[in-house]
């Protein structure tokens, strides 16, 4: 698929997103990629109880973005819980534009990127929301993005050169599992991140995800933020958790990424254009 994004379209497929962060981006984008137009669905800035507008509302609005012919790409505005709610319905009723779209999003919205891969549905790709301008540096995370759009290769996780990649939220991934939208990853380099989970809890999750994985080309260990302090320590690092892991299932252990929760969060597009600029 070429790389060439001019018409941006934004929904919300879980959260919803504030109204001051969507015009920052705007800004930022008008004044440095002047090349590219963001168009943020109204529906972002809609909220209902924990959710982005009702599941109905939220499902039109991804709808729209993917079906509309004058968009190039789909970015997700914001993650937090709802976008499997929504997943299998879009999946039905996505029309031949959709494939002809790239994806961008993390954290929650993992679950309709492994589904649009699954599916073979466009080029899913992990990377920074429009909700990373709030973070600390948040801008350089949106001018990543925007400058993959318009076709550059610097924002791209550096260690994309061998087998096809893919990248998720840990806790995204292993929800993932068993459900009629998990990818199938044999020979992949598999990318996990994670934020605010205890320690244990990163242990636990990795004990039911390798189990699924035994067939993948090899795991690396992005992030793993906002650790909780427990009552007591649990006695290994997240690093030592997941080579643990790893070495019990026969997992090869590929060392750390550059993914995570935070304005440091690289680009992973899935499969084999995940490659970098040195494959």
């Amino acid at each position: 698929m070429p790389r060439r994004f001019s018409n941006i379209a934004i929904c919300a497929p879980a959260t919803a997103l504030r109204r001051e962060y969507a015009e920052r981006v705007q800004a930022l984008a008008a004044e440095e990629f002047p090349a590219i137009t963001l168009h943020f669905h109204d529906q972002c800035f809609v909220r209902e109880g924990h959710f982005a507008g009702s599941d109905e509302v939220r499902l039109n609005a991804l709808l729209e973005c993917a079906n509309d012919p004058q968009f190039d790409a789909v970015w997700f505005a914001k993650g937090g819980y709802g976008s499997n709610r929504i997943a299998q319905r879009a999946l039905d009723r996505l029309g031949a534009n959709a494939n002809k779209k790239a994806y961008l999003g993390y954290s929650d919205c993992g679950t309709l990127l492994g589904a649009l891969y699954r599916a073979r549905i466009g080029t899913p790709v992990h990377a920074p929301m429009p909700i990373d301008v709030k973070r600390e540096g948040g801008e350089e995370a949106i001018r990543r993005v925007l400058d993959y759009m318009a076709g550059g290769d610097s924002g791209l996780e550096p260690g994309l050169c061998g087998p096809p990649a893919v990248a998720f939220n840990l806790y995204t991934l292993a929800m993932l599992v068993g459900t009629q939208f998990m990818p199938n990853l044999a020979g992949h380099e598999v990318l996990i991140e994670e934020v605010g989970e205890y320690e244990y809890a990163v242990d636990r999750l990795l004990f039911h995800l390798v189990e699924n994985l035994r067939d993948i080309a090899g795991l690396r260990l992005g992030e793993v933020s906002a650790i909780p302090e427990n009552t007591r320590p649990f006695g290994a690092s997240v690093e030592q958790i997941a080579r643990y892991w790893c070495e019990r299932a026969g997992i090869p252990y590929l060392g750390r990424a550059a993914i995570g929760h935070s304005p440091a969060n690289r680009i992973v597009p899935f499969g084999l254009e995940a490659r970098g600029p040195h494959s």
